[in-house]
């Protein structure tokens, strides 16, 4: 059967106006790496969740990305990472969520799936646990970032967030914050291997500034993750509290479940309608059993990637 692997890095302001040449091919390289990662586990026949999950494990070890290594800073100047993989074979699910010092989170994600007997762990339980099954951890200072840091700084004493795209106030704020252009993103993919199985999974730093142990779409099954293989497998990026309230990736699976609509048709009606209409930007990944793969994003652009067993291969950034 064909295979596809599909990728993102984050959407939102991304546009030629606050991209160089330089920039462009950084993003180019860090998304054909993740690529190539995901897509040898897949050529050699190997399943959809591991091609998920070292496509991931590729960007979270790029600092351009908002996750892993590169995962932005909370109120207290801290990193703490949330991530979810899915199996479109049989449900099975694991995700993780406000956990520091792990390398890799999407690792994590998965190991909860396959043995922790639960779908989702947050905080220090999920540490003890990537602690008994010998997780690899890393150090505060792996995770340091200045360009972060300094995005942190110019908020921290504010009561402010900031998406990885633009300024969002919340309660107790009195003004927007100018949109400084940031363009730093969640993770995601979604592949179908030559058995025709399907797998999803995301992984992401979170707000820059985050309080109260504040946790997005990203990990939430149904929310920003979700696979099944008689539908399709969704990975979500954007502002995560909207995302949550519209179950975006579930939202798509029913519509082609009960509706039979195209996995097309689907994604541009929850993401292009449902979502705008709820105030809610950024887009998604999706493939399905056949292969059929779409992007679809209501912001500037998207950080994205593709390749499959046909041969085509595609990077880009800004809208279509």
């Amino acid at each position: 059967m064909p295979f596809t692997l599909l990728i993102h890095g984050g959407a939102g302001n991304i546009t030629p106006a606050i991209m160089n040449a330089e920039q462009e091919e950084q993003y180019r390289e860090g998304l054909r790496d993740a690529l190539n990662s995901g897509y040898e586990i897949l050529k050699n026949g190997g399943s959809s969740v591991d091609a998920v999950a070292a496509a991931i494990s590729t960007m979270e070890d790029n600092t351009l990305f908002n996750a892993g290594k590169g995962s932005v800073f909370t109120k207290k100047g801290q990193n703490e990472m949330d991530a979810a993989i899915m199996d479109g074979s049989n449900l099975a699910a694991g995700a993780i969520a406000g956990v520091r010092n792990i390398k890799n989170p999407i690792v994590l994600a998965r190991e909860v799936m396959l043995h922790s007997g639960h779908v989702f762990l947050s905080g220090n339980g999920a540490a003890e646990f990537a602690l008994s099954q010998g997780i690899e951890m890393a150090p505060d200072a792996y995770f340091f970032n200045k360009s972060r840091y300094d995005q942190w700084l110019e908020i921290r004493d504010t009561n402010y967030t900031q998406l990885d795209h633009k300024g969002d106030n919340l309660k107790g704020a009195t003004a927007p914050l100018p949109n400084p252009g940031h363009k730093f993103g969640t993770v995601g993919a979604v592949a179908v291997d030559m058995h025709g199985n399907l797998a999803a999974g995301t992984s992401t730093g979170g707000m820059t500034n985050k309080r109260f142990g504040r946790i997005g779409d990203s990990p939430v099954i149904g929310a920003g993750t979700y696979a099944n293989n008689n539908t399709c497998a969704i990975s979500c990026t954007g502002h995560g509290e909207l995302f949550l309230r519209a179950v975006v990736a579930y939202d798509v699976s029913c519509l082609m479940e009960y509706r039979g609509l195209s996995i097309q048709d689907a994604c541009n009606i929850v993401i292009k309608e449902k979502l705008v209409k709820l105030g809610g930007e950024g887009g998604l990944i999706a493939v399905d059993a056949q292969g059929n793969y779409d992007f679809c994003f209501n912001s500037a652009g998207m950080y994205r990637g593709m390749r499959n067993s046909e041969g085509k291969e595609l990077v880009a950034f800004y809208g279509l």
